[in-house]
């Protein structure tokens, strides 16, 4: 996405982050789950793709979980992802 992107393996979690942790993705058997670090009445989300998970205890920061378990759904995910990354990079051109 950006030079300035830094990934952090943790114990449960995969953390990518520039100024600040802005999508975590956790590993699971069916997939994966990724925590944007974004309000959820903030994301542009025009498949329903995301679920607002402010006050659910999960691994990982965020309050949207994104559920990606086919390859079909790369670019709708990277676009809600990118603009996680954008919140903290307003300089930043869209991935997508």
């Amino acid at each position: 996405m950006d030079a300035s992107v830094r990934e952090e393996f943790k114990k449960l979690y995969i953390a990518y982050k520039s100024t600040t942790n802005f999508v975590d993705i956790l590993p699971q058997k069916s997939g994966l789950r990724l925590y944007l670090n974004l309000e959820f009445k903030k994301i542009n989300d025009p498949k329903g793709l995301c679920k607002d998970v402010t006050n659910v205890g999960r691994w990982g920061n965020g309050n949207i979980e994104v559920k990606f378990s086919s390859l079909d759904q790369l670019e709708d995910v990277m676009f809600l992802v990118n603009q996680a990354f954008n919140k903290y990079n307003d300089d930043s051109e869209p991935y997508f």
